[in-house]
């Protein structure tokens, strides 16, 4: 059984949220993880970069396929986490610990409203 803190909140794509002041910071859920397997190597997006929610921002590769991220939220990426070049398994390891990226969103409310929340994402994933 996958952990899923209550605090987040999730894309159905297996992103997770989390608002921190006035930015998001996103990662890949524990699930998102244990389906990947062992993560090889991260592709961060552009510091600067715009998303719309929902678009393709990065990639997760692992020892069995590579996997788009995408930004569950619209808004500017202000920060990457570049210790994922040297430690891409940190994402294995600490899921919820291990931040990809960080958005300035462009409505964090209304964007953040339409994620799931904890109960919801537990649904999604059949558990």
């Amino acid at each position: 059984m996958s952990n899923i803190p209550a605090e987040l909140r999730f894309a159905e794509s297996h992103e997770w949220a989390r608002q921190e002041g006035d930015l998001i910071v996103v990662g890949i859920s524990d699930h998102a993880q244990e389906a990947l397997g062992d993560v090889v190597f991260v592709e961060l997006p552009e510091i600067g970069k715009v998303f719309a929610a929902g678009d393709a921002a990065g990639v997760v590769e692992s020892v069995k396929a590579a996997s788009d991220i995408y930004s569950p939220v619209g808004g500017e990426v202000v920060a990457v986490n570049e210790s994922l070049g040297d430690s891409p398994e940190s994402l294995n390891s600490d899921a919820y610990g291990s931040w990809i990226f960080k958005v300035k969103p462009s409505d964090a409310a209304g964007d953040l409203a339409k994620l799931l929340d904890a109960a919801g994402y537990k649904a999604a994933i059949g558990e």
